[in-house]
């Protein structure tokens, strides 16, 4: 690699799930402390970090195709400064170093506060690989929070100790850790005052964060949840991912005590099958799985539930898969996400036997399952069709006048001004639902 000019525009692109997003982010604002800027849409970047998930099928090659795309055609002069960060730059950096000479720099999701520094290093010619996993430290080296969209994604956990067996969180972000009660309420302060309406608190088990808070006492999520409540100015609080094996009495009880609280829950199963669950290394069962629903629901009677599936396992019979629908059926869920199983190299399902379903069987399979998930989701978006209730507006819809925002329950929700009335980004706006689609909402503005 040869040397060239620090950059002064960049592009973040992130992939794969919200934890990507806010890192996604805050390598943005490091680079903005730096002195560079975003590129304007449509306009190339001096800079592009493509932040990289790994939980998909062929996640690496994906990365090699969006490398080929950025360089293909230019010279070294006119082509972008490249950097890959996250779980693909984690679990395979030396080999992406081998592999695409155009990449200057691999950084790895508990290391890219250094980012900039790396940056440097490239822009002297120096190429360089960090996928260190010191804990929590990043956090302490990230700029202050400045400005914030409406809605604001926090960072309270990161890593994993469940070992699931197809799953390579553990791998890529390391062991669970907690970050500090303090820096939080700190960080979450500093959004509210940067213009977050909604904060929501992210982990990879967001539910096993635990810390102590400012009066010594060991508290878990739900103590977060209340200590949040408190900020002036924050509106609604959300969280996610979270398993089953951490819900406590505490988180439960929070949903129907803290109003600031969404009606939402997003709590993966992954299969109805009791054998399946077990070779996945889940701790649940379908029934404890079920009767946790019930106490949330017994709790906040209209709260919107979502899950994550996988077939096509290695073993899953028709059977298993039945216990599948079964389970959907029962739990009617508002949404959720379905993916088709694809072995991870280094996780033990990527060495089970009955590795390899038939791949049609495994797309006939994702399609009765997502269309039961689909029914469900227009039903539940059905039920609430005729509600008045508040949507937290995000951004302009396509249409002059026209404004899109998120329902209490997570749902999309546009409506176009009429009478005068006016919104505004972060305005919480109250409408009636007059018309459910399968995806969306109409509303009126009330």
């Amino acid at each position: 690699m040869k040397p060239t000019i620090t950059p002064k525009t960049y592009r973040v692109k992130s992939f794969g799930c919200q934890m990507n997003v806010y890192d996604g982010e805050r390598m943005g604002e490091l680079l903005s402390e730096k002195g560079m800027s975003a590129a304007p849409d449509g306009e190339d970047a001096d800079l592009v970090v493509l932040n990289t998930c790994h939980i998909r099928e062929k996640a690496a090659e994906k990365v090699y195709s969006d490398i080929g795309r950025l360089t293909k055609g230019k010279t070294q002069k006119k082509a972008p400064m490249i950097a890959v960060a996250g779980c693909v730059a984690q679990a395979e950096g030396e080999e992406i170093m081998a592999r695409a000479p155009a990449v200057g720099m691999v950084v790895g999701p508990q290391a890219y506060h250094r980012l900039p520094e790396m940056v440097e290093q490239a822009a002297k010619g120096q190429r360089s690989t960090d996928t260190d996993m010191p804990a929590n430290a990043k956090f302490d080296l990230l700029p202050k929070r400045r400005r914030s969209a409406p809605n604001a994604f926090l960072t309270v956990q990161e890593g994993c100790d469940k070992f699931c067996t197809y799953c390579v969180v553990p791998y890529t972000r390391g062991a669970e850790i907690s970050r500090p009660y303090s820096d939080l309420i700190a960080e979450a302060h500093r959004l509210v005052e940067a213009g977050a309406r909604e904060i929501t608190l992210l982990g990879q088990n967001v539910n096993a964060w635990s810390c102590e808070d400012e009066a010594g006492r060991t508290v878990g999520l739900a103590g977060l949840i209340h200590a949040l409540d408190r900020i002036e100015g924050l509106a609604r609080i959300r969280y996610t991912t979270s398993h089953p094996n951490d819900m406590d009495d505490a988180l439960i009880e929070a949903h129907g005590e803290v109003a600031k609280l969404m009606p939402y829950l997003h709590l993966p199963v992954q299969s109805g099958s009791d054998p399946i669950l077990k070779a996945m290394n889940r701790s649940h069962t379908a029934e404890s799985y079920l009767k946790l629903l019930e106490r949330f629901r017994a709790v906040r009677p209209d709260i919107a539930l979502s899950g994550d599936f996988i077939v096509g396992f290695p073993g899953e019979s028709e059977a298993d898969f039945q216990a599948t629908l079964d389970l959907v059926d029962e739990v009617r869920y508002s949404q959720a996400f379905s993916f088709k199983y694809s072995p991870r190299p280094g996780t033990p399902a990527a060495e089970m036997d009955d590795q390899f379903i038939p791949r049609e069987v495994m797309e006939e399979r994702l399609q009765r399952l997502q269309a039961l998930l689909n029914r469900d989701q227009f039903a539940f978006n059905k039920a609430v069709e005729g509600q008045t209730c508040e949507i937290l507006i995000e951004r302009k819809g396509k249409l002059p006048g026209q404004w899109l925002g998120k329902s209490p329950w997570l749902q999309s929700v546009w409506y176009a001004e009429e009478n005068g009335g006016e919104g505004a980004l972060g305005d919480l706006a109250t409408v009636k639902l007059v018309e459910a689609g399968p995806n969306s909402l109409r509303g009126e503005l009330v």
